[in-house]
């Protein structure tokens, strides 16, 4: 059976930098969560960021908190992380939290903390990508659902 890396905060923990969750509801997550296909990931908490923690933000290559540290090593251990349990599970697709310094498949914050997207991939996302793992968002788990279910069907979304 097919695994998909997901987001922690997606299934409701409170990993997030302020504490709080951003549950993804969607029936076909419950249908894959009881199918026992979800391997979940918080890159940023298994990199070893404390929850709550300082907002961060990618700039110019990388990753920077609100009181102006690098926690660039942290996010690269979460992700290298993230990377063995795709590895370890023969995982093929990551459905991550869109506009994440971590997770973010698409866009992300621009790195001036004023709520500014730009195109990019998070840190996470980036390297599942180099990596032959197809990340996708809550913007796009239409795609993800067609993929999965109907594989032969996936070019026409």
């Amino acid at each position: 059976m097919e695994k998909i890396l997901i987001s922690s905060c997606f299934l409701g923990n409170k990993v997030r930098y302020d504490g709080k969750a951003k549950a993804l509801v969607h029936p076909q997550i419950s249908t894959w969560q009881q199918q026992g296909r979800l391997v979940v990931v918080c890159p940023e908490v298994a990199g070893g960021l404390s929850v709550p923690r300082a907002k961060a933000e990618q700039q110019a290559g990388k990753v920077i908190n609100n009181l102006g540290q690098d926690v660039s090593a942290e996010f690269q251990h979460g992700a290298d992380l993230a990377l063995q349990l795709c590895q370890r599970y023969n995982i093929r697709y990551a459905l991550l939290k869109e506009y994440s310094p971590s997770c973010g498949s698409h866009e992300i914050y621009d790195g001036n903390f004023n709520d500014t997207k730009i195109k990019g991939q998070g840190v996470t996302a980036k390297l599942l990508t180099a990596n032959n793992v197809e990340v996708y968002s809550e913007l796009n788990i239409a795609q993800l659902i067609v993929k999965i279910t109907h594989p032969n069907n996936a070019e026409q979304v």
